[in-house]
């Protein structure tokens, strides 16, 4: 059985997917991402913005390792790289576990122009979301981190394409 033909979703449920898909599409746009990187000072592209987030999250690791997190092909994250090492937001080490692989880690003006895109983009979040009340606040961050972990356990989880009953 296809998700297509599968029994209905609760209408909370269909609500949800829906506002998650259009806050994706505004977060993702080009003309967001642009005034994001106008307000933080730099000129970094989408996936460079994801590369050197997804570094400062972890500890360095092999472009393969990279690639598996942000579901991209291998040959996107070395492109990347070498654009990254180049302006000196990256570099490349030996990995201590196996001479012969790299690592890549942020340098200290990686982590720079990771701490001012991500100030920016607090600051378009603050500016959105100057009417809401403390509580609302703290209550929207203890659901959204409910949402990502279960989003996690889920990924992990095996899909059980069967309809229940």
């Amino acid at each position: 059985m296809t998700p297509a033909t599968e029994s209905p979703v609760p209408p909370d449920i269909a609500e949800i997917e829906k506002c998650l898909t259009r806050v994706s599409y505004l977060a993702g746009r080009s003309r967001q991402h642009e005034s994001l990187m106008a307000m933080a000072g730099l000129t970094l592209d989408r996936a460079a913005v994801a590369i050197l987030r997804r570094l400062a999250e972890s500890e360095p690791m092999r472009p393969g390792v990279l690639a598996g997190l942000l579901a991209v092909e291998a040959s996107h994250v070395t492109r990347q790289v070498q654009q990254l090492e180049r302006a000196g937001y990256v570099v490349r080490a030996a990995d201590p576990h196996d001479r012969r692989a790299r690592r890549i880690e942020l340098t200290d003006a990686g982590r720079a122009a990771v701490d001012r895109f991500r100030a920016a983009s607090r600051v378009g979040m603050r500016m959105a979301l100057a009417d809401w009340s403390d509580d609302d606040l703290r209550r929207l961050a203890e659901l959204f981190h409910r949402l990502v972990d279960d989003f996690v356990t889920h990924a992990e989880a095996p899909v059980d394409s069967r309809p229940t009953a």
